[in-house]
């Protein structure tokens, strides 16, 4: 099972850069803040993958929990600063 586990991981770090290159190469600033949206995402299943692996679930599912808060801190706060900056411009 923890080969499954293993084989997943490496799949997930391979399906983390696809929107990785929208991030680097987005047409507009709004589908790079989706981009980094969607990698947090991915990773949050990552670390819960990692969890698996090593048997510690439940202290991976913490870490997990702070990371998808932060993530959606840093997301409202972005489009906050994007909003203000929008309004600025009429």
């Amino acid at each position: 099972m923890d080969k499954y586990f293993v084989y997943l991981g490496v799949v997930l770090t391979v399906i983390i850069l696809i929107p990785f290159y929208r991030v680097l190469r987005g047409p507009t600033l709004f589908d790079r803040m989706l981009g980094a949206g969607a990698i947090g995402t991915k990773t949050m299943v990552l670390i819960l993958v990692i969890g698996f692996i090593f048997n510690r679930v439940d202290m991976f599912v913490d870490i997990t929990m702070a990371y998808a808060i932060l993530n959606f801190i840093g997301t409202i706060a972005i489009a906050k600063y994007l909003l203000t900056l929008k309004m600025r411009g009429k």
